[in-house]
């Protein structure tokens, strides 16, 4: 999981449907890759990066959490 991209996505009010369609791809596909179900790939992570979190480093940003969280 990638859980320094998911907090900074919920603090900057954005959406996985948001890089769904940034990305072009479905909402399922970002939702899988955002919860470490799938890898992105280096062109996404740098796409999402520049597009959405410029000020911040894609190794803070992708550092991936070996710890799921809690189904609710």
């Amino acid at each position: 999981m990638y859980r320094n991209l998911k907090a900074e996505m919920a603090r900057s009010g954005i959406t996985m449907v948001d890089v769904a369609e940034f990305l072009d791809v479905r909402y399922a596909t970002v939702n899988d890759k955002v919860n470490g179900k799938f890898r992105f790939y280096y062109d996404e992570a740098y796409a999402i990066k520049k597009n959405f979190f410029n000020d911040l480093s894609m190794e803070y940003l992708f550092e991936k959490s070996d710890v799921e969280e809690p189904h609710q």
